[in-house]
């Protein structure tokens, strides 16, 4: 985890509303927003054309940039999961009690969160992103090239309501790769904890797994919670392999 980086990795500004100091992440909507995409116009020289719809200016533009022999961009379509039975669970108990005592155990008297599964909102949500994709899919958006997944559950279930049947490569099946490294902030809450590859590959058959991704989750520890330090260096470890 330690391993110094490949590649120097970081953001490039100026394309999404998400990155804009201006942009109120709680009332900001992805979905009326075209993603977050800003409305611009690009350089003519680079090639694109002003008549093309934005989403495919801004395709023709990083292209255009992907030229380069010494950078390349990569857009990356991040998803976050729906809502879990763990959120209504510290909902419930509010934030102090969840993180001292309720995160630790394995469930209450109305469920189990290990690894959590979503809520019927949860899948809600999900179905919402769906809709999503299918208008910017109207819109010209590019194609995804590859998809990756955390090997949770709710993160699994999330990805397959999310793409399972668009009109876009690789989503009829949807054939995500999940990728151990996929993670939130890992150990002690027992939510954080994967489900064994057996089971997850019972309910997710179409699903691929990593190379070397082991039986058991071998990240997780139930003593210990990781740092910031710890999990930015996990983080960037998986952007170097993506």
């Amino acid at each position: 985890m330690n391993t110094p980086p490949l590649l120097r990795i970081k953001t490039v500004t100026g394309y999404f509303l998400q990155d804009d100091p201006i942009t109120d992440p709680d009332t900001f909507d992805y979905v009326k927003s075209n993603f977050g995409l800003i409305e611009k116009h690009y350089d003519e020289h680079l090639g694109v054309e002003q008549t093309d719809s934005q989403w495919r200016r801004f395709d023709t533009h990083i292209q255009r940039l992907n030229a380069s022999e010494t950078k390349k961009l990569k857009v990356l379509f991040l998803g976050r999961h729906g809502e879990g039975v763990h959120n209504v669970a510290e909902r419930k108990y509010g934030t102090q009690k969840w993180n001292d005592y309720w995160s630790l155990q394995d469930g209450d008297e109305n469920g189990n969160w290990v690894d959590a599964r979503l809520t019927e909102q949860g899948r809600y949500q999900a179905n919402v992103a769906h809709a999503a994709w299918e208008q910017q899919i109207e819109a010209g958006i590019p194609s995804p090239q590859s998809y990756y997944v955390s090997p949770l559950n709710r993160c699994l279930e999330t990805a397959q309501i999310t793409f399972q049947g668009l009109p876009i490569p690789d989503t009829a099946p949807f054939k995500p790769t999940i990728k151990e490294l996929l993670r939130e902030t890992m150990g002690q809450h027992t939510c954080d904890r994967r489900s064994v590859a057996s089971e997850i590959a019972k309910e997710y058959p179409e699903y691929r797994f990593e190379a070397e991704f082991s039986e058991e989750d071998k990240l997780w520890n139930a003593k210990v919670r990781e740092s910031n330090k710890h999990r930015n260096d996990r983080l960037r470890c998986l952007l170097n392999d993506v």
